[in-house]
């Protein structure tokens, strides 16, 4: 049964998180980290199936320490704890190789969701390989779709978006609406994220 590492320097955070965690069917433990040393060292001796992590933490940050865990297993899971529209953190975290992002005050239920779906993909990742790999079927998206998740994935708002396009701000949330759609995503930070994943951003 699978054990996850929740690492945050707020110990309220911390122990919200934990919580929500624990509270996921098939869990069998939650350990902690309260910064990224302390989770790199932890790591390394209990090797958890998936690390959640914050972004931003003074000393080592949660993207670096992403980074060498990643360098010394490319194959484990690693979900970045995020403010809510942190593009920029999201971004250079998934370009890191980590596997999504988590919004602080997402709800018990959003971070039961989240938990669950990434140690499943875990465990495909370290199956043996059969037919596709993940992401292998990209979304079709229209040109200017595109063009607003490029605006997205540079931390423009919807209006800065319309006039670099000449669209209304109205236009672009219908595209943004129907970009999240295809994508699977919940929102613009997730919209960029699986972006970058998927290699439809660089």
């Amino acid at each position: 049964m699978p054990t996850v590492m929740v690492c945050d320097d707020s110990p309220l955070a911390r122990e919200a998180l934990r919580r929500g965690v624990a509270s996921v069917p098939g869990i069998e433990r939650v350990v902690v980290a309260g910064s990224g040393e302390e989770a790199l060292a932890r790591w390394s001796r209990e090797r958890p199936d998936l690390v959640l992590i914050d972004v931003r933490m003074p000393g080592l940050g949660g993207i670096e320490a992403a980074r060498r865990i990643l360098a010394a297993d490319p194959t484990a899971s690693v979900i970045m704890l995020t403010m809510a529209e942190d593009v920029d953190g999201v971004a250079r975290a998934v370009a890191s190789g980590v596997r999504g992002y988590l919004v602080k005050d997402a709800s018990r239920e959003e971070v039961a969701a989240t938990v669950a779906s990434a140690l499943s993909d875990a465990a495909t990742r370290r199956a043996p390989a059969a037919g596709k790999p993940v992401d292998a079927d990209l979304p079709s998206l229209t040109e200017r779709e595109l063009q607003v998740l490029d605006g997205m994935s540079r931390g423009r708002s919807n209006a800065e978006i319309g006039r670099e396009l000449y669209l209304s701000e109205d236009t672009v949330k219908t595209h943004a609406r129907r970009l999240f759609r295809k994508l699977g995503a919940a929102d613009r930070a997730h919209a960029v994220a699986l972006g970058f994943r998927k290699g439809i951003v660089h």
